[in-house]
């Protein structure tokens, strides 16, 4: 099996570029929002730290966000304890897929949390930091708080940048990021198959 792994600015489009390549897609952020309505265990001990901010099953994204401007720190112990749950699903989906020549993953602190392995095929979506938080600022509850203090949980872009096999650039105009994803799916699966063993 090949591993894609989608790095990159939050908000740059990593998510539309894995579900423009076509394979089978771990999204991380997707889990996340699962957890939060449907983890009762995650429920009781976020409550237990955060009992001022967390009150009500399933845990609304208010609340979360609450708790995250509070204090600093409020994030990481968050993480602490949504993040073996997220790393637990991966290993289902990757189970489940195991007989899928290629899978791709969206997980925005892939590397950060050494969920890649070695012989990962890593994409680096690049793009524009005022057109990201522009159209961020277009999401609902969008806060500038919070998106500072998860941009301080990853690697610096640059690092990140120097780690990857490909870089797709994506100016948001949907007809040339279309175009070059299928220059890049073509150029994975060309990889593929001169790596495969029959």
């Amino acid at each position: 099996m090949i591993r894609i792994g989608i790095i990159g600015r939050i908000g740059s489009g990593k998510s539309y570029v894995s579900k423009r390549l076509g394979f089978p897609v771990f999204d991380a952020d997707l889990e996340v929002n699962k957890i939060y309505k449907k983890n009762k265990k995650c429920f009781i001990k976020l409550k237990k730290i955060f009992p001022n901010c967390i009150s009500s099953f399933p845990i609304k994204k208010t609340e979360i966000a609450k708790a995250i401007l509070k204090k600093k720190n409020n994030i990481k112990k968050i993480n602490e304890i949504v993040h073996p749950e997220v790393r637990s699903k991966m290993k289902k989906f990757l189970i489940k897929n195991k007989n899928e020549k290629i899978v791709t993953m969206d997980i925005p602190l892939l590397i950060e949390n050494d969920l890649n392995k070695k012989n990962d095929i890593l994409i680096f979506v690049e793009a524009e930091k005022k057109k990201i938080y522009k159209r961020l600022k277009k999401r609902p509850n969008f806060n500038i708080k919070i998106l500072k203090r998860l941009e301080k949980l990853q690697l610096p872009l640059n690092k990140k940048k120097k780690k990857a096999k490909y870089i797709i650039k994506n100016n948001f105009k949907s007809i040339k990021i279309k175009k070059d994803v299928r220059i890049l799916k073509s150029k994975i699966l060309k990889y593929e198959r001169s790596n495969s063993r029959y």
